[in-house]
């Protein structure tokens, strides 16, 4: 059993969720597992830190030990945290390579090792010279049989400016005769469409406060629209796949990881620039919409395969997520 401290911004967002899932697989592991929440800043906590440090000098004077540490092993999540090093034997990263920062990056040095969601992230810290071992992730499983499903459309967008929000919502005005499109999209980043709104779109702005209306709509829709620009793990999707939804994603990395054709279906899409170390890609919309009307033509048997596909896929990564930890921890550990 290790000590563990687990360093992450709680953003009552996606990393409040990660630290959730992340902590729960270490401790089902047997591990000690102390969370420190942090802010968004990199030294953020530094005088948390310092003190810290003062308690274990004090233990290597009493034990007359210059090897005592307080952890076993700093995790941080996403941010790198400077200032926490000097307390644990061994640090690692579970990074988010579109918010690794220029500055952050120069720190990489420091960690023994990145833990990496996708196996795209493995290539793009490897090429750094980190040593990089990948874990995948896991995502909550949201599935509920008794919600009857329809053949409608369905894009949570909520805060992020990296999901082709716009670009989809015009696509939709150009098609009233698709089915309905909803979009949950955050009020800190949607724009309102132009009136006349097209009867089937349904952009709704705002949060949902009661996760069981979430879990309605991502069991009601049974098509997801996912076309990321980028993704660090891709929650939404995984949450989507385990809702047996058929996925319509990005075909590039790490969107592609998740989605295969076997289990979703993949939009051709072209680069569209760099944000830290990753590649932004945009979905093509003239094959976006080859793939809506492909999806809509596609039998109720052959469509409800891929859903079960989707499902099968989301069950495996979530069995197999614990081991794979278990496994990179034993190797630095």
């Amino acid at each position: 059993m290790a000590r563990i401290n687990l360093l992450a911004w709680d953003n009552q967002r996606g990393l409040s969720h990660d630290i959730r899932l992340l902590s729960e697989a270490l401790r089902a592991l047997g591990h000690q597992v102390d969370v420190t929440r942090l802010g968004p800043r990199r030294h953020d906590g530094r005088g948390k830190a310092w003190r810290l440090r003062l308690r274990m000098w004090w233990r290597r004077l009493r034990h007359a030990d210059r090897r005592i540490t307080l952890y076993d092993a700093n995790i941080a999540l996403e941010h790198v945290r400077p200032d926490w090093f000097a307390l644990a034997r061994v640090n690692l990263l579970v990074p988010n390579p579109e918010w690794l920062s220029v500055r952050s990056q120069r720190y990489l040095g420091r960690f023994d090792g990145i833990l990496c969601k996708t196996r795209y992230a493995v290539e793009l810290f490897t090429a750094r010279g980190c040593r990089a071992l990948h874990i995948g992730f896991r995502s909550t499983d949201c599935f509920e049989s008794e919600i009857p499903r329809q053949p409608t459309f369905l894009h949570l967008a909520g805060a992020s400016r990296m999901k082709g929000t716009q670009r989809l919502l015009g696509l939709w005005q150009r098609h009233p005769e698709w089915p309905k499109l909803t979009v949950l999209q955050s009020a800190r980043t949607a724009i309102r469409l132009a009136e006349p709104v097209p009867a089937n779109i349904d952009h709704q702005i705002g949060y949902l406060g009661d996760v069981r209306d979430i879990r309605r709509l991502q069991n009601t829709h049974v098509f997801h629209l996912c076309p990321s620009e980028t993704e660090g793990w891709g929650h939404y999707i995984a949450e989507a796949m385990s809702c047996k939804a058929v996925v319509i994603t990005c075909d590039a990395p790490p969107m592609n990881e998740l989605v295969t054709p076997e289990r979703g279906a993949l939009v051709q899409s072209s680069k569209a620039g760099t944000f830290n170390l990753i590649t932004l890609h945009r979905f093509d919309e003239a094959a976006l919409e080859a793939t809506i009307e492909r999806l809509l033509a596609m039998p109720a048997e052959q469509r409800d395969m891929l859903g079960e596909q989707a499902r099968a896929w989301f069950t495996s990564n979530d069995a197999g997520f614990t081991a794979r930890l278990d496994s990179a921890l034993r190797q630095l550990l």
